[in-house]
């Protein structure tokens, strides 16, 4: 315990911590009558801190701070904000030990995975500030002679960030550095479930702002999805949602923000597949789909969850992923050795063990796992392998656990035909030796996702591609290629330096 109070310590973590912040010197305490956030040690069961929720009342004062820094900040040359998110991932390199632990301390991912994605935040500052001096518009060919015609992107204005569980902080990275070297502030709403990170990230956050003598452009606005979420979804002043979670809520928050005809990008449900062919190599495949199932306990949007295999070859990959799962250390996250975690919370450990009981009824086989480890703590739980009869109801549904569907197929039109049967479509893979089968699989007949690999796993994104799928998986993108469009608004210009007039089209007009 000593050791976690100096960790807390360090991120400047209280007991009790303020909810809201729009910069170094502006933290908004409410009162007891709005309640308080406890976060939870999911390894452990035990109480880290706690946060108070933001009232509506700080949640309307956050987002007038933000409307208020964006219009100076969008008046700053890009390469300056680049400046700012440059001194931002210095920062988070500073601190990345300590805020990787405290991913995993109220996550529950292991520590190598919570120290991981730390790095992916700096990753997508250094991304960022390359991208300050490249927000290219384009100059075009005009009908008519003296004309010029050209476009160009203008800052949008505070974006709204409402980020999941499952990655506590890098997906605010995501849209944070992007954004902020895009000219817009940002509003940050993070999971209930991991408000400590959200609080120790706006500390280092506010320090940088410090240093630059700004504020407003990073804030933090802690609260229940029911009422800061919906007042964030709902508000004109934010003209962009960045939303991660669930289909059913990413659904009302796209017809909410449409409904006001803002703007969403949304990053929904993954129920991803990987194709094994008859000539894959099976222990590369077996490595691949370990950690995609395994890691984080299977509570990645990109986790591996079904896994369609060439008959001929189906028994021989499952006894190689059942000696593998044998050998998986389950414990407590920031232990050395460690390799899967716990679930985040009861609740998810009753949906797997429905959908387990489903699967079965639906003609399932398990073939390991399936079982609480109560040894360990109350959200620990065995890796689970299902062998299904045919891609039933419960395996086109995605699931927030380490369950892992074996399918077999005869055909590889066969394959394809399955893979894209399922509502979600964020990544997919393939193992396979042939070319053939591989550029089929990348061809517009192949995989139908955001995201496909080949002799690779579906689980981890890199930075510099963008990230996100298709179908309920949303259609948003984050992180890499031109994914910044999304955070600016783009205005076609024509210069007229004729003395001339002429219409387009060929018009006379008088």
């Amino acid at each position: 315990m000593a050791e976690i109070k100096a960790l807390l310590e360090k991120l400047r973590i209280d007991d009790v911590n303020a909810g809201a912040s729009s910069g170094h010197d502006q933290w908004y305490r409410n009162g007891d009558e709005t309640g308080r956030v406890v976060s939870i040690n999911p390894s452990t069961g035990e109480p880290l801190g706690s946060v108070s929720l933001a009232s509506a009342a700080t949640c309307d004062r956050v987002v007038a701070a933000s409307a208020e820094a964006f219009r100076s900040w969008r008046e700053v040359p890009a390469p300056k904000r680049g400046e700012l998110v440059r001194d931002l991932g210095n920062a988070l390199r500073d601190m990345k030990e300590p805020l990787g632990d405290l991913v995993s301390l109220e996550m529950g991912k292991i520590r190598g995975e919570g120290h991981g994605e730390v790095q992916e935040m700096i990753d997508i500052c250094d991304f960022a500030v390359g991208l300050s001096r490249q927000l290219y518009g384009l100059t075009m060919a005009s009908e008519r002679p003296g004309h010029r015609m050209m476009e160009q992107w203008h800052p949008l204005g505070p974006v709204g960030v409402i980020s999941a569980f499952n990655f506590p902080v890098a997906v605010w990275a995501w849209n944070a550095a992007l954004a902020a070297v895009c000219g817009d502030t940002v509003i940050w709403k993070p999971a209930e479930p991991a408000p400590l990170c959200g609080v120790a990230v706006q500390h280092i956050a506010n320090r940088v702002m410090a240093d630059h003598g700004v504020s407003g452009i990073f804030s933090l606005v802690v609260g229940q999805g029911s009422l800061v979420g919906e007042r964030l979804v709902r508000d004109a002043r934010v003209p962009l949602i960045s939303f991660t979670g669930s289909t059913a809520v990413g659904r009302h928050v796209a017809e909410a923000v449409a409904g006001r005809f803002g703007r969403s990008i949304l990053e929904l449900g993954g129920n991803n597949a990987i194709i094994v062919a008859e000539d894959a190599d099976l222990a590369l495949a077996t490595r691949a789909i370990v950690f995609g199932a395994v890691g984080t306990a299977g509570q990645r949007c990109t986790s591996t969850r079904r896994i369609l295999v060439q008959k001929g070859i189906a028994d021989e990959l499952v006894n190689r992923l059942v000696a593998a799962y044998a050998q998986v250390p389950i414990g407590d996250a920031l232990a050395p050795g460690t390799l899967m975690g716990p679930l985040v919370n009861m609740p998810a450990v009753d949906q797997m063990f429905e959908a387990i009981e489903s699967a079965k009824a639906q003609g399932g086989q398990v073939v390991c796992g399936a079982t609480r480890r109560l040894d360990l703590g109350p959200f620990f739980v065995e890796p689970t392998i299902i062998r299904m009869p045919a891609q039933t109801a419960i395996v086109k549904q995605e699931t927030f656990a380490p369950i892992l569907y074996v399918m077999e197929y005869d055909q590889f039109s066969d394959a394809l035909t399955m893979h894209n049967d399922v509502p979600q479509g964020l990544s997919s893979a393939i193992f396979t030796e042939s070319m053939r089968r591989a550029e089929e699989f990348l061809s517009a007949r192949g995989s139908d996702c955001g995201i496909a690999n080949v002799n690779i796993g579906t689980s981890g994104a890199e930075i510099g591609g963008a990230f996100g799928g298709e179908k309920e998986t949303g259609g948003g993108r984050e992180s890499g290629s031109d994914a910044w469009k999304a955070y600016m608004r783009r205005q076609t210009n024509t210069v007229n330096w004729s003395d001339h007039l002429p219409l387009a089209q060929g018009i006379t007009f008088g």
